[in-house]
């Protein structure tokens, strides 16, 4: 505080009530007791901030948004098996059981299919991937349907695998493809036998924050099975992705801004609680002996000196060390009290006051 602040606090005394004569006056600025940190429960990226500095939030108040990582079914089909539950990490999940989520297909059956059996021509030899195909079995065609090419093995030319996308085959049956809806004969493209298509694992990293899918569901292509986050979730604890105010206060600081990434624990925001404002008043050194820990006080706010109203507080502390400026620069000798008090809905954090000392 400096030199003119406390002269013009000091000027203020010429209008002290009557019964305040006798009374020590000082110049004093609310300030808030201590700051609390709301931290990230977890890293991510910071999707939505709800808060601005100077903002009053109450307890459960929106502080901000962390965005997850979100893992899409990559197929039509059910989901058969749900290894990962909610706080757990998911490199440990995959470690264990292959997957965090297994999808069967809807399509149930795949066939490993040959050229070897195909009509003998170079155009019957050459399989493209993607494309349909006609099946039917062997045996006596009672079994037909149909296919893509869902894959060429890389190691030998003439093997391929097809998806059966319609149709009822047996597992082990043997199949007939064709390139003719028509199964004409010059269209037969090799052969196949019919097995049981794979279950889609789907895989994610850091820690499971969300599950959406139970087993036995059913689920269409791009459906949302669950959700992710960087890092550990402490004792499996999977909170939600609002980070609210867990203290009533004034937004003193916001230190994540939409877009930018958090580690766990990082400062999201700084709140200066309401149950903690106290009064800051500077002391020249000549009124130092007129001030101590625990004297009773008056204080009466600049802005409302016509009412009449004053708050009661208590001297909890003063400084051993002489004021000095932002810069460092003393102030001369100067000394800083601290005083508590209970403030009201008319209280704000840098309201100016009058300090009477009894």
């Amino acid at each position: 505080m400096k030199k003119s602040g406390f002269l013009t606090a000091l000027a203020l005394t010429l209008a002290i009530p009557a019964g305040a004569l006798g009374q020590a006056a000082f110049a004093g600025e609310v300030t808030a007791g201590d700051t609390h940190v709301i931290a990230a429960p977890y890293g991510g990226l910071v999707e939505d901030v709800s808060v601005r500095v100077g903002d009053v939030v109450n307890i459960g108040d929106p502080i901000a948004v962390l965005e997850t990582t979100k893992s899409y079914a990559m197929t039509d089909g059910t989901i058969s098996g749900v290894f990962a539950r909610e706080g757990d990490s998911a490199e440990g999940i995959k470690e264990r059981y292959g997957a965090l989520v297994y999808i069967e297909p809807i399509n149930r059956f795949t066939l490993a299919c040959s050229t070897d059996k195909a009509y003998n021509s170079s155009e019957n030899r050459y399989i493209h991937i993607g494309e349909t195909v006609y099946l039917s079995c062997t045996k006596d065609g009672s079994h037909q349907g149909r296919g893509i090419v869902t894959s060429l093995d890389e190691e030998d030319e003439q093997k391929y695998t097809v998806e059966v996308t319609g149709g009822e085959f047996y597992m082990g049956e043997t199949v007939n493809v064709y390139r003719d809806s028509e199964y004409a004969r010059e269209s037969l493209i090799g052969r196949g036998t019919v097995g049981r298509t794979a279950p889609v694992a789907v895989n994610g990293e850091g820690s499971v924050l969300r599950m959406h899918v139970r087993a036995g569901d059913l689920v269409e292509r791009g459906e949302l099975l669950f959700e992710t986050v960087t890092g550990t979730l402490d004792g499996l604890y999977a909170p939600d992705t609002q980070v609210v105010s867990d203290v009533r206060g004034v937004v003193a600081t916001v230190d994540g801004s939409n877009g930018t990434a958090v580690e766990k624990g990082a400062k999201i925001a700084t709140i200066y609680p309401e149950d903690n404002l106290q009064v800051k008043m500077v002391i020249s050194e000549a009124d130092l002996m007129d001030v101590q820990v625990g004297d009773k006080v008056e204080i009466e706010f600049n802005w409302d000196t016509q009412s009449g109203k004053v708050f009661d507080g208590t001297v909890s502390s003063i400084s051993y060390l002489n004021e000095r400026d932002e810069e460092g620069v003393s102030q001369g000798a100067e000394y800083v009290a601290y005083l508590d008090f209970t403030p009201d809905e008319t209280v704000r954090i840098g309201m100016t006051v009058v300090v009477y000392v009894q």
